[in-house]
């Protein structure tokens, strides 16, 4: 009998989050789960690490269905640390989710639940990130299982080329009206930020991040595209972040 994968399930939003319990469910019908997460919510951290303080682990019984360690840590930290200090092998894959809210286009880039998924890439493991455009804490995660499966599936089994993770994104909708799983190209978007400045009561001025998300893309091979047409998106995504294209313009350059 083939020995079932080890599959190692993070997230951003805490341990707690309902998104993740779903996640490790699902997990726990393919293989074995070994759960490293946040022991607070970390959205929006991007790839940031922890480097000017201690880090915290803590074996934690929350189902009772398979280990699971809480960090003090980021998601980047999690990842970190289930390599090095909790696991005995690689693991076959890393699972990053179910995000609490939507990861397509330009949210990549600050997205702890994907940049779990982009460590774990780093350490050579295939790995992917779950989103589901709902930021409700009570959001209803039962749709996304099968396709959460599906897709975890096909990558234990074909694997991802060097250098690439996934990032999943589910349409907030009845599985009946999903209409399939469309392979996307990351939308050309970004936030117009405001800040909601306010002043506290001992009279300091403090500020509230706010803004709104403009979509720059018409095309139709796009995450925005597909999610907004009742798909799921995938869009590889790589951690090598040089602009190939821009190094031949550049070389053309009077640099010495």
């Amino acid at each position: 009998m083939a020995k079932r994968p080890l599959i190692l399930v993070t997230n951003d939003d805490g341990i707690t989050a309902p998104g993740i319990r779903t996640l490790i469910s699902v997990m726990n019908t393919i293989g074995d789960v070994v759960v490293v997460a946040p022991d607070s919510p970390q959205s929006g951290m991007g790839h940031a690490i922890t480097v000017d303080a201690t880090l915290y682990l803590e074996k934690v019984n929350i189902d009772g269905k398979q280990p699971e360690y809480s960090c003090s840590g980021t998601p980047a930290d999690c990842v970190k640390l289930a390599v090095r200090e909790i696991l005995d092998r690689t693991p076959d894959i890393c699972v990053s989710g179910i995000n609490h809210g939507s990861n397509s286009s330009i949210n990549v880039i600050y997205s702890g639940t994907m940049s779990a998924a982009l460590e774990a890439g780093i350490e050579g493991i295939p790995a992917i990130g779950f989103s589901l455009l709902d930021y409700n804490w009570n959001a209803n995660f039962e749709h996304c299982k099968d396709f959460v499966e599906t897709i975890t599936r096909q990558v234990i089994e074909h694997g991802l080329p060097d250098g690439v993770v996934l990032n999943v994104n589910l349409p907030n909708l009845n599985k009946k009206d999903i209409k399939g799983i469309k392979v996307c190209r990351q939308a050309r978007a970004n936030w117009v930020e405001e800040f909601d400045k306010r002043t506290n009561p001992m009279g300091r001025e403090y500020y509230w991040l706010a803004g709104k998300f403009v979509n720059k893309d018409n095309g139709e091979d796009t995450d925005e595209w597909a999610l907004a047409n009742g798909y799921v998106s995938i869009v590889p995504v790589q951690f090598d972040l040089t602009a190939h294209h821009a190094i031949q313009k550049l070389n053309t350059w009077t640099l010495n």
